[in-house]
Order: C-alpha cells, then sequence, then structure tokens
C-alpha cells in the first residue's frame, strides 16, 4: 500500500500529521506488509507548517505516479483555485485507479478536479457553503464526517480525518486491524461517516437582534415550557405576524426552528456534563416525552442521545 500525502508551506501539523499518524500505526503493528507512507509537494522542495517546524523530508510530485492512495489533508485556508497541473495529476492518478482521499479542506483540490461532480461531497462545516459555489454539480453534505464512495472519499474538519483514515484501515484491512490501531491512538475505534459534525450554530447576541434580544433570553430560560409563537410575541409585545417576521429577519430563521435548536443545545450541554436519566432531559428541554426527544436528537445530530453522552465519557444515568 502505497500512500502519497501532499503537503504545502502553511499546513497545519495536525492536518499533515493525522493520515501519517494512522496509516504509520499499521506499519508499526504490523498488521499489514508494505504499507509505505510519503509526503510529497508540487516543487519537492521542503515547507513550514502553520506552528513553525519545517518538514524536509519530502518528496517530488513523481510519488503520485506509483500511489494507490493518494490523498490531501487539507488546503490553504484562503481556498485557492487549483493549479491545472495539479488537476492533471490528480486526474491521471484517479484513471489509473488511485484512490483519492480529500481530509477537511483537502477536498478543494479533489472537487476541482472535477471526480465528484454529480455526487455528495463533505469537507469542514464552516466552508460547505464555498465548496458548494466552487463547483455547483456536486452536492455537499454539511454534517456527515466522512463519505466514501469507494474511489473517492472526503470528509469533515480536523479530528474527522482520524475518523475516515481508520475507515480506509477497516475497508481494507477488516475492523480488527482498525480497532488495533484505534486502540494504540486512543481514540474511537469507529465513528460512522453518516454521524453528524458537531457544530455550534450561535444566536446573534441580544444587541443585533433589537427589541427581541430580552424576549429570547426569556425563552432561553423557558426552555421547559411550550413556547409557542403567541406567547413569544406576547412577551415581545407584537401582534404574531410582526413577530414572525421581525424574528426571521433577525435570527434567519423561523421561531419553531430556532427553538428547536435551543431545546437540542440545552440537551447536549445536560448530556455532557450532568447523569440526569433521558426522560428529565427531555422534560427540562421542553420535549413532549423521551421518545420525541430521541427522535428530534437523531434527526439533528444523527446518533441517540445516549450514544452521544457515551461518546462524551460520561456514564449513562
Amino acid at each position: 500500500m502505497r500512500i502519497a500525502v501532499h503537503a504545502f508551506d502553511g499546513i497545519t501539523l495536525f492536518h499533515l500529521a493525522a493520515p501519517l499518524l494512522v496509516f504509520g500505526e499499521v506499519d508499526r503493528q504490523q498488521l499489514a506488509g508494505g504499507w509505505e507512507t510519503a509526503v510529497w509537494t508540487e516543487n519537492g522542495r521542503g515547507i513550514r507548517t502553520a506552528e513553525g517546524p519545517r518538514v524536509d523530508d519530502v518528496r517530488g510530485p513523481e510519488v503520485v505516479d506509483d500511489a494507490d492512495l493518494l490523498i490531501f489533508p487539507s488546503w490553504p485556508s484562503d481556498l485557492p483555485p487549483t493549479d491545472q497541473v495539479l488537476i492533471d495529476r490528480v486526474r491521471a492518478a484517479h484513471a489509473r485507479g488511485t484512490r483519492v482521499a480529500g481530509l477537511c479542506l483537502g477536498a478543494f483540490p479533489v472537487v476541482d478536479s472535477a471526480l465528484l461532480d454529480g455526487r455528495a461531497v463533505v469537507t469542514h462545516w464552516g466552508a460547505a457553503p464555498v465548496l458548494a459555489r466552487r463547483r455547483p454539480g456536486i452536492m455537499v453534505n454539511a454534517s456527515a464526517l466522512y463519505l466514501d464512495h469507494g474511489d473517492v472519499l472526503t470528509s469533515a474538519g480536523t479530528a474527522s480525518a482520524i475518523d475516515a483514515c481508520l475507515h480506509i484501515v477497516r475497508s481494507h484491512l477488516g475492523s480488527a486491524a482498525a480497532a488495533t490501531v484505534a486502540r494504540h491512538l486512543v481514540v474511537a475505534p469507529h465513528r460512522d461517516g453518516h454521524q453528524a459534525q458537531y457544530v455550534d450554530r450561535p444566536i446573534p447576541e441580544p444587541a443585533g437582534v433589537g427589541h427581541l434580544g430580552p424576549t429570547l433570553d426569556w425563552a432561553l430560560t423557558h426552555l421547559d415550557r411550550e413556547l409557542t409563537v403567541d406567547e413569544l410575541a406576547g412577551n415581545a409585545g407584537m401582534s404574531r405576524r410582526n413577530f414572525t417576521r421581525r424574528f426571521s429577519e433577525a435570527t434567519g430563521t423561523t421561531p419553531a426552528r430556532w427553538i428547536l435548536a435551543r431545546r437540542l443545545d440545552e440537551a447536549r450541554r445536560l448530556l455532557e456534563t450532568t447523569t440526569w436519566p433521558i426522560a428529565r432531559i427531555a422534560t427540562t428541554c421542553g420535549f413532549g416525552s423521551a421518545v420525541t426527544f430521541r427522535q428530534n436528537f437523531v434527526a439533528a445530530y444523527a446518533t441517540t442521545p445516549t450514544s452521544y453522552r457515551q461518546r462524551f465519557n460520561l456514564p449513562s444515568a
């Protein structure tokens, strides 16, 4: 297994290290023979990372010619268009049967190479809108951890790269090998690719919502109530119609969707910081029942409340 990992000036050490760490562990644990990983740059010269240290043990683009797996672990934060020479190299490698992976912002050169036209793509949630505009023929999934089409894989941001690389190990060597690597790295052995990225969606500060600020603050302290639009409008001293219009202008969403998102935010906080039973969290956050809570939580985050709690190392009550 010959793996070519692309690097550039300004890449963060973590993004570059993630595939090197996971695939290097395959070799260190002697799980397979001949897994070789090489870092390469487009000019064959060393690079300086975002944190300062240099990486000089690099190869040139010729390593791509023999690679079984080509990885773009990141991309410059200003998201420049991919050079045509690099696009041609990626497309030629793909045509030879090389598997291509774009991790985090590394999805951008993969998308620029037209390998994912008409297919689903994921990247860091913060860059998803830019990626969607970059190439209208793709379908951007802003929530998944990683998406694997067999020949091309993309992943979400930062730590999701480790999940994606473990997935590659699993697809080549089986679950036992992936679990061994994960155990030595002290990470979860398997997070499903369609599990949602845990994204905080902050609301505007009260100063940014005018007269609605006090009503939003009031709602946040009364999440255990039903909180109908009429009740919110009454608290704000507005008609239902005027309140709904002003609310949409101020928050970019409807009152119902905003309240649901805040209920889920509070539920996540309680799952992470308490050992309360699921039913108590459901009641505290204003869900009609534990069943309704679970259904909404799964719809938002593609995992159950119990699984979410376990992932953050709190005992389930």
